[in-house]
């Protein structure tokens, strides 16, 4: 659980980095949540191809794949940037739109529990 929790914890550092003005900071935490980003996109991915009973399983793996592409596109737009320490207007978009795809994900990961909650209770 810890290895897919820790690349939404670094984009929410790089987000907090940024409204700061440290920039580089904000661009060292995207990078290191690259490669934890692409593990959890391969391991939702294996999830998918091994139970295709789950339904949300798929979803899933295509919003890792989504949030890893918006954290490649923001790292690309920034690393020149970086030297001179500001904010490319691509680099926030896309930072903002893997926190959305972030907040999508927790979403669809706690659609099952809602729809338990909202079921009447039995007499």
């Amino acid at each position: 659980m810890v290895r897919r929790a820790l690349p939404a914890l670094l984009a929410v550092v790089a987000a907090v980095a940024d409204s700061r003005g440290a920039h580089g900071l904000a661009f060292d935490a995207l990078i290191a949540a690259v490669p934890f980003t692409a593990v959890a996109a391969l391991g939702a991915f294996d999830l998918y191809l091994g139970e295709r009973a789950l339904p949300l399983a798929g979803l899933q793996a295509l919003l890792w794949v989504l949030a890893l592409t918006m954290l490649v596109v923001s790292c690309a737009a920034r690393s020149p940037a970086t030297q001179m320490h500001t904010l490319p207007p691509l680099g926030a978009s896309a930072l903002a739109a893997l926190l959305v795809v972030y907040a999508v994900k927790v979403v669809v990961a706690l659609a099952p529990y809602a729809r338990l909650a909202l079921r009447p209770a039995k007499p």
